[in-house]
């Protein structure tokens, strides 16, 4: 059985085992998205009129307060019947790369870094995303799914680009990723998915930009920046990596023919707890600080672990950055 769910004066079908917000992307309908796990709830939104069922919605993130104000979580919300939902804000409904799934080819599996994997996974037709989202990917036998960003500019939307770091008892890690995923295998692949991502073009002015990402929280940002960079050649664009140990660092190569390429491009690797001659000690939030006396007037964009966005976001206020111009993108574990 199929429901009418109508975002913004836009109606979509949605099965009634069907997620709100599965059933809006698929349709090309925009909604607020990053986790599409139900802990970051980025996709609250209001219930104008019918109900719905809240699922596995975690009580931290949609309280027993907000539910009864009619409140929900479009990912993990069923709906019960025809629904219309309102986002929160002066957010409205607009129009996307729609959600699709397909079956992907394993193109490349190499180490990059220490614990850390690049993967590539090649598609017989172009999948349409934003540089800086991200896809899912289903653990085969099992029904686990994970997501993770993706490295791409738009125009590369043949051969997706992951960068994988191990996690401990991870079951699409240490139980498949890291343990004998090989070139020419398929992969089930869902996306695009996740509202980090460049404004358009259109509304895209070309004002300076600092990127900060935490481990495998570079990849989206290098897409981000690639594309940044093309549209406004002459944009400053300042990137920071911050990792533990230098055998963490990867793609300096690339990074550094940016700033060959780029002449306002400028890439600051950080070291946290394993110094090493020629490079930044600390933290790439801190080393911010101590860089930029004023982000008046720039965007800021956060990619990794919690604490390292949150303490970002306090960094970019402290030099005057609007709360409008902060994009955030947290590395919650599966299990949070």
């Amino acid at each position: 059985m199929t429901f009418a769910v109508t975002v913004g004066g836009r109606s979509v079908e949605c099965a009634g085992d069907q997620a709100l917000l599965d059933a809006c992307l698929r349709a090309g309908v925009w909604m607020p998205n990053s986790c599409n796990q139900g802990t970051c709830g980025t996709c609250k939104l209001h219930v104008v009129s019918g109900e719905v069922d809240h699922g596995d919605s975690p009580e931290e993130t949609l309280t027993a307060d907000e539910r009864a104000a009619g409140m929900t979580l479009a990912c993990q919300a069923r709906p019960r019947g025809d629904v219309e939902l309102r986002p929160q804000g002066s957010a409205a409904a607009k129009a996307v790369n729609p959600l699709r799934d397909l079956t992907a080819t394993v193109l490349e599996v190499s180490d990059i870094a220490r614990d850390t994997r690049r993967i590539v996974l090649g598609l017989d037709e172009p999948l349409a995303f934003d540089a800086g989202q991200y896809v899912e990917l289903t653990v085969p036998g099992s029904g686990v799914r994970r997501q993770y960003s993706l490295a791409n500019t738009a125009d590369e939307d043949k051969a997706l680009e992951l960068h994988v770091k191990l996690v401990p008892g991870g079951a699409a890690t240490e139980g498949w990723l890291f343990s004998g995923l090989a070139a020419g295998e398929a992969v089930e692949v869902s996306g695009p998915l996740g509202d980090f991502r460049l404004p358009d073009e259109a509304d895209d002015v070309g004002a300076p930009m600092v990127l900060i990402g935490g481990g495998t929280g570079l990849a989206p940002l290098i897409g981000i920046a690639r594309t940044a960079l093309r549209r406004h050649p002459d944009r400053d664009v300042v990137l920071y990596h911050g990792v533990r140990g230098e055998s963490e660092l990867y793609d300096l190569a690339r990074l550094s023919d940016l700033e060959r390429d780029y002449a306002n491009f400028r890439f600051v690797p950080v070291l946290s707890h394993e110094p090493a001659d020629g490079y930044r000690e600390g933290f790439p939030t801190d080393a911010f600080v101590e860089d930029i006396p004023s982000a008046r007037g720039w965007s800021g964009w956060l990619c990794g672990p919690p604490a390292m966005v949150e303490a970002g976001v306090k960094a970019f206020k402290r030099r005057r950055m609007a709360p409008r111009n902060i994009h955030r993108e947290k590395f919650t574990p599966a299990d949070a």
